[in-house]
This record gives structure tokens, sequence and C-alpha cells, in this order.
């Protein structure tokens, strides 16, 4: 690099424009991996075209909807947001009972505003767990994700809009070392037929990654400078794999559970990653804008176990005011006045 230098003002000025450039692309990719989820629960927040103008002002390219919400839909037209569409779980049974139904919904909230509104994802369902108190759902999740994706295929727009369905950690079963994640036996039944289909698709599975409860669950264990991406030094040694923080570790378990069914390749996508600013214990403001700013910065470089970029939708856009517990409320990058509550941002 002296020797670079020494050269002369022209390659000293070529040396400057090459490492902006190089910023500036890294900047973008790493820009380009995040979304935001935008929950509507509170009777405070700002109107759709609002939101969505607000989204792009921070430069947020991708959003997570978790109801096809038509006031949103239409905020979104030719607004250049890249979309997660979700279903939520009281509409599985319908969508499952026959592709009559989900030709019926895809029209209505798909076929009628893509590609003005550019859907990339539609997330079936959002952490159904089969033995949990979502079980009831659990047999209208993959019907229900077939006749979704019957009705897009039908249109030929399978390669451009991806199916899915969310899922939360709980469903691990061993997730330490993360070499060794697997799926616990009682959801197998469930997850296998599951993630057959998106091998036949090349479609992702959504996962929530939540190192926050995590830590919250097992603070003795697990330290929070691990679980907020603050770690000096390598914390878990994994073979030849070292983890510095537990973002990675709880994601890299999700990955060798999917490789250890032996279905196939399956790529994961994180729908939901966040940490709240108040409500219970290790959440506050200045853990949350540590995580959150962390996180922002760290989805571009992949983990130990699958280098690479991570696209991740952060939750979520604002504090609503309208959830429980309490805890719940306390997610917002912003608050419904429209004000940022961190200073971070989402680059240029």
């Amino acid at each position: 690099m002296t020797r670079f230098f020494a050269t002369g003002k022209g390659s000293l000025m070529a040396s400057f424009l090459l490492l902006l450039t190089l910023f500036t692309s890294s900047l973008l990719i790493t820009d380009a991996q995040i979304g935001v989820c935008y929950g509507m629960m509170g009777n405070n927040l700002p109107s759709k075209r609002e939101v969505v103008d607000l989204y792009r002002a921070n430069n947020i390219r991708r959003m997570r909807l978790y109801d096809p919400n038509q006031e949103a839909l239409d905020a979104l037209r030719n607004s250049g947001i890249e979309l997660m569409l979700g279903i939520p779980n009281d509409n599985l049974q319908n969508l499952a009972a026959s592709r009559a139904n989900a030709d019926q919904w895809a029209q209505r909230f798909v076929f009628n505003y893509y590609p003005s509104v550019n859907i990339k994802y539609i997330a079936v369902g959002n952490e159904v767990n089969p033995v949990g108190g979502s079980s009831w759902a659990a047999r209208y999740v993959l019907p229900a994700i077939q006749n979704v994706y019957q009705a897009i295929r039908a249109r030929g727009l399978h390669d451009q809009i991806k199916v899915s369905t969310a899922i939360d950690t709980t469903l691990i079963g061993t997730s330490y070392p993360p070499s060794k994640g697997s799926f616990r036996n009682d959801v197998r039944s469930y997850l296998n037929p599951i993630i057959g289909y998106l091998v036949y698709a090349n479609a992702p599975l959504l996962a929530n990654v939540y190192p926050y409860f995590a830590y919250k669950g097992n603070p003795r264990d697990i330290s929070l400078s691990y679980a907020l991406f603050n770690s000096p030094n390598v914390v878990v040694q994994d073979g030849s794999r070292g983890y510095q923080n537990l973002f990675d570790a709880m994601l890299d378990s999700i990955h060798a559970a999917l490789d250890s069914t032996g279905i196939g390749y399956v790529k994961v996508v994180v729908s939901e990653s966040g940490w709240p600013s108040a409500g219970e214990f290790g959440a506050t403001y200045d853990n949350a804008e540590t995580y959150l700013d962390n996180l922002i910065r760290h989805v571009n470089r992949g983990t130990p176990m699958r280098p690479g970029p991570i696209e991740t939708y952060v939750f979520a856009m604002f504090d609503e005011n309208q959830k429980n517990p309490e805890l719940e409320r306390h997610f917002g990058l912003f608050y419904p006045n429209k004000q940022k509550k961190y200073p971070f941002g989402f680059g240029a």
C-alpha cells in the first residue's frame, strides 16, 4: 500500500476512488439485505401512505406485512419496496380447503397488485407449532402453501414469488453446538413434508431468530456481549468454526437442522429479528440500540456455516401499543410519530 501511494497524486486519487467505490458498494449490499416488519397493532400509527413514505425516506427497501392489508398494498404501488406478504394463521384453513379458495385469494391480493407491488415472498402462516398453542393450524400449513403455490405457478410467477412459511426457533431440539442442530422429534412429521416442498419449489424457509429471548431465558450461560454482537473473542468453538455472536450460532443451528434431514438444500431468510427497548429483563434502550445497529451491519457477512449475505427483516417498524404482553410493545425502530427511536440508519 505504501508503494502504491508513493507513485504520485494520480495513483492516490485512483486509490481513493477505488476505496470509495468499494465502501459504497458494501453499503448498498448491506442495505439490500435488510427489511423491516410493518406491524399495525397500534391505535396511534401513521397512515399506510405515510409509512411507505417513511420506508423510502430511510432507504428501507424491503417490508414484511403480516396480512394483506389493501390500503398498505395500494400505498406500496410503484414504491420499489420488495414485499414479504403474510397470510395470518386464521386464514390457513380456508386456503387449505381448496385450490379455488387459493386462486381467489391470489387474484385479490397478489395478481391485482403485482408487479406494481413488488411481491417477493408469501409467508403462509407465522410460527405455527404442531405441539404448541397453534397446533390446530398445523394440519393446514402445507396444503395452504401448496394451493397458493399452484395459484402462483398457474400465472408463471413461481420463480418471481416464492411461497413459504415462517417458523420460530422453538422447533429446534438441539442447537449446541450449531453443527449438531436438529429439529425436535415431535415436529419432524410436520416439518419434513414442508422442507420437501421448499426443495421442490426452490423456496427459502423463513425463520424468526431472536437472540434476545435466548439470552433472557438463560443469562447465566449466555453473556450479554455474545447476544449483542459485542464479544471480542470466539465464544463457541465448533470444530473449525468459531462463533462470536449468538445470532450466527442460532441461524447455523437451523442450517444444520435442515441439512440433517437429508431432504435437500434449503436457504434460510431471517423473517424477524429484534430487541425490545423496555418491558422485561435485558430490554433496555442501550441494548436494543446496540443489537439492532450491529445486526444491520452484520447481515452482509454471513455465518461461519454459510458465508454470504443474510436476507433479514428487523422487527419492527413501530412500537405497537395494542400488543401484549408489555414487552411486545417496545420493538419499534420508530415511534408512532415517525421519529427515529435510534440514531442509526440504513445507508445512503
